[in-house]
């Protein structure tokens, strides 16, 4: 059975039909919220899929954990896991990370997240990489604040709560 691990943060922007993107970019373009990913993940570890970090690439002040199948894949400033659990082993238990997709990524660390930092986007783009479903049975809505065409979203994961295996 999968570990929630408490400092375990998915941290995403998901349109109302739970689109993330279209594997090669995010279907908008919210300053805003790019902001708000900033100043949240700061000085934090950050774990994504290979695909991920092609579109985002080594971000200042922050540790860069890429997971990939690929044993050949290595880039400058970015440590290399090639599975979900080898990347979070990376990181102390006590020290908080985010999960920043994708799609995939995203489904892996769900078991294992604590919190879900979720900007609900009032758009339904196409695209075909998706944010996992939110199971209001694991997940508690604690915080909400509106922007202009979105909305900031804390989710914390319900006592005793865990994902389906």
């Amino acid at each position: 059975m999968t570990e929630v691990r408490p400092n375990v943060t998915m941290i995403a922007a998901v349109g109302r039909n739970g689109v993330i993107g279209d594997g090669l970019t995010m279907p908008w373009h919210l300053p805003e919220d790019l902001k708000f990913f900033k100043r949240t993940t700061m000085g934090h570890p950050m774990v994504m899929g290979r695909r991920t970090f092609d579109t985002m690439g080594v971000l200042p002040g922050r540790r860069s954990i890429v997971v990939t199948r690929d044993t050949g894949w290595s880039h400058d400033g970015v440590e290399v896991a090639h599975s979900l659990q080898q990347a979070l082993d990376l990181v102390p238990r006590e020290r908080e990370l985010f999960v920043v997709g994708g799609g995939e990524v995203y489904r892996l660390a769900l078991p294992y997240a604590a919190r879900l930092l979720v900007t609900e986007v009032e758009q339904s783009p196409p695209g075909s990489v998706t944010f996992p479903a939110i199971d209001p049975d694991t997940w508690v809505e604690t915080a909400r604040e509106a922007g202009t065409g979105f909305s900031w979203v804390t989710y914390e994961r319900r006592d005793g709560a865990r994902d389906a295996p």
